[in-house]
């Protein structure tokens, strides 16, 4: 072989070894984003169940006044 011959073959091998690893990584990518998902659905089912336990009207008391809030020494 020639010297341009060996120089298309140890390209070519370095292209092979970037698409290993790109492959490899786009699998590890695409493994985190199937997590997040499966957390964010788990955790919207979360946020409808604390829904249905909050009583109707919003969760919201009536309005408090703020002379109920002072300590009793005043």
């Amino acid at each position: 072989m020639d010297d341009a011959q060996q120089q298309i073959i140890e390209r070519l091998e370095s292209l092979e070894i970037k698409a290993s690893f790109t492959e490899d990584l786009l699998d590890q990518l695409n493994m985190t984003i199937y997590r997040q998902q499966e957390l964010i659905d788990r955790l919207a089912q979360d946020v409808i169940q604390l829904r249905r336990q909050v009583p109707e009207g919003g969760g919201m008391a009536a309005p408090r006044n703020l002379r109920d809030e002072l300590p009793p020494h005043y």
